[in-house]
């Protein structure tokens, strides 16, 4: 059997090394365009920025591991000019030769990845604009910042005198995932950074709340932020030569170096060549075998459209983890084994400076846009280990959940400390099918540098039960009707001058039980605190006295 892999890259190496464990007598070729296989593309803007200081790194494997480890046949700078399907052979072109030869095959996998999005715009092949995605990328990058974009000269704004000023700009276009990865290095290499969004909020697969957190943290790190503002093009500055991005709103950003991380498409067109189906989603229909339309080519990794774990729904993941087992699934099937997948949860973590943003399953944002209504969402914002042990950090977490059943949907969780350990329980629980009660008893690790005796992953499961064993009936702001209801404020007076929600009556939590003369029994009273924890204290005070109460979701640190 001989099975040609096209795109040497996470799922395509990943499908070759696979294969070649479970059939030492199959004949393999990996075919790869570019110069490198098997490398660390989610690694190119840390090496952008310094953190990982040799290229050499990223090189996962290379094409001499993959002849002596696997006696696989690999060959970079080769590209795929021609599919038959009905003759089950390829044409393949050696750009460093120019030759074009011709490859039957028995099986055939496209791991062909994303291209990164350029749209036409004016002046965006001006010299100093960059994509995100090879090596190469990533080299050139490092060499513009330390050769072709020197420091700048200019007044000293203190004493008058002509200076150097060691900043340089840089604009990043797109606050996705590879966005903010690179405003975090650039920042890191000590430039002046904007970050130019055309929505409304920075990491668009989160819901706007949390995205909010992540904004006033890149802020807080003298990130500017320009949101819902695209870019129109760019153009080179009449004095020194450095570069100009132009908004639809008509401002003018300089740059020294501009990175486009607008997103990524699906490389459809060898799917095109050999005839295959391609999806609604613009990506290769496959599959839970990875297999396309044509039962004898497979696809894997970036191009291809998956369902969604938890909505069902056809999706596009641009992500490593899920690349890479598409591409064990891809070589277990045509070794003749049932593998299948299971659909793609969206996983995902990003550093952000000392904190970590992530998410797993679905979104509210996603379940309105499909009208889905069985479901509720609670926020928490617990400490990351045992408050009494030096660096606890808070953590802001959103968990979605079905009303019906308490079946987990979705987490996102934002902080300094400990948001691998939990965003990872909570994608375990929603691979598992768990519920809210499966997370109030699960039992977790505990020593005061890591946990509490009450993980913030079980206080969630808590939360979410108390919810839907009417323990603790919640509003949220969007839901508050403020003409006929009170709003109830247990905050202390000191925190209610650093903010405050008009029109609320402040009773402290500590004063409640000695003025609820002070509340009204004919309507709802929504109680708001910092974060919901004292909030919940005083709603069950309320209930056990026959009052109709709510607890707002959340409190302050989610309005």
């Amino acid at each position: 059997m001989k099975v040609i892999i096209v795109g040497g890259v996470a799922g395509g190496a990943s499908c070759a090394a696979r294969l070649r464990r479970l059939d030492e007598n199959a004949e393999i070729l990996m075919v790869e365009r570019g110069p490198y296989i098997s490398y660390a593309n989610c690694g190119l803007p840390y090496h952008v920025g310094g953190v990982i200081p040799k290229e050499s790194s990223l090189l996962v494997a290379t094409e001499q591991t993959f002849r002596d480890q696997f006696a696989i046949d690999c060959r970079t700078r080769c590209e795929v000019v021609g599919i038959s399907p009905a003759e089950k052979t390829v044409d393949l072109k050696d750009h460093t030769t120019g030759a074009v030869t011709t490859e039957h095959y028995d099986k055939l996998v496209l791991s062909p990845g994303a291209a990164p999005i350029r749209p036409p715009l004016p002046g965006i092949d001006l010299p100093g604009i960059f994509s995100v995605r090879t090596v190469p990328d990533a080299r050139q990058m490092r060499e513009w910042l330390e050769h072709v974009a020197p420091p700048r000269s200019g007044m000293d704004s203190y004493t008058g005198y002509q200076t150097v000023t060691k900043s340089q700009r840089a604009v990043v276009v797109g606050g996705g995932f590879i966005g903010l990865e690179m405003v975090e290095n650039l920042v890191r290499r000590g430039l002046e950074v904007t970050l130019v969004e055309k929505l409304d909020q920075v990491m668009p697969p989160l819901d706007r709340e949390m995205a909010r957190l992540v904004e006033r943290y890149l802020e807080h790190h003298k990130v500017r932020l320009e949101l819902n503002d695209g870019v129109a093009g760019f153009q080179k500055t009449a004095g020194d030569g450095s570069l100009e991005v132009l908004t639809n709103s008509g401002k003018i950003h300089p740059a020294e170096i501009v990175i486009l991380a607008i997103g990524v498409r699906p490389e459809t067109a060898l799917a095109k060549m050999a005839g295959i189906e391609l999806g609604e989603r613009g990506g290769i229909r496959v599959d839970e075998h990875m297999r396309t339309s044509n039962p004898e080519i497979f696809a894997v990794g970036d191009a291809v459209e998956v369902r969604d774990f938890v909505t069902g729904q056809w999706s596009l993941v641009a992500l490593a983890g899920p690349a890479n087992r598409q591409g064990r699934i891809a070589a277990d099937v045509i070794a003749g084994r049932d593998s299948r997948y299971r659909g793609t949860q969206g996983t995902s973590i990003c550093q952000i400076f000392e904190a970590a943003i992530a998410q797993t399953g679905t979104t509210e944002k996603v379940l309105k846009r499909l009208g889905e209504t069985d479901y509720e969402k609670i926020y928490l914002y617990p400490n990351s280990h045992a408050g009494y042990y030096p660096g606890a950090k808070r953590l802001a977490i959103k968990v979605l959940f079905r009303k019906s059943d308490g079946r987990l949907l979705g987490a996102q969780i934002l902080g300094e400390d400990g948001v691998p350990k939990r965003i990872d329980s909570f994608a375990m629980a929603i691979q598992m099918g768990c519920t809210v009660y499966d997370l109030e008893e699960a039992e977790l690790s505990y020593a005061p540098p890591y946990g509490s005796a009450k993980d913030p992953v079980n206080f969630a499961g808590m939360v979410a039960a108390n919810v839907l064993r009417g323990d603790m009936p919640i509003s949220h702001w969007d839901a508050v009707d403020h003409a006929n209801s009170l709003l109830l404020d247990v905050r202390n007076a000191n925190e209610l001058a650093v903010d405050h929600v008009p029109g609320a009556l402040n009773i402290p939590l500590s004063k409640l039980r000695e003025r609820l003369g002070e509340l009204p029994r004919d309507r709802e009273i929504q109680v708001i605190c910092a974060s919901g924890q004292r909030a919940y204290y005083a709603t069950r005070l309320l209930q056990q006295e026959g009052f109709k109460v709510r607890n707002v979701a959340g409190g302050m640190l989610s309005r």
